[in-house]
């Protein structure tokens, strides 16, 4: 495992003191999960972002793929 250095004001680390107190688990502890949780959470995104993209258009898919395909 490797070691990070990380600055956080004074805020997070007595809420992130507190939640590891309340759950009774390490700052570390709490601190990989929630990195964990973040890059999961960024890794699903673009999937996410893109579903429903053409709902707005106005436009209807398949015309607009038979129309593009026709200047082939």
């Amino acid at each position: 495992m490797s070691r990070i250095l990380i600055d956080v004001n004074d805020v997070q680390v007595k809420e992130l003191a507190a939640l590891a107190e309340r759950e009774q688990r390490s700052r570390a502890a709490v601190v990989r999960e929630a990195i964990g949780a973040y890059l999961a959470q960024r890794q699903q995104a673009p999937e996410r972002n893109v579903f429903g993209l053409w709902q707005r258009r106005g436009v209807d898919g398949l015309s607009y793929q038979q129309e593009l395909r026709s200047e082939w």
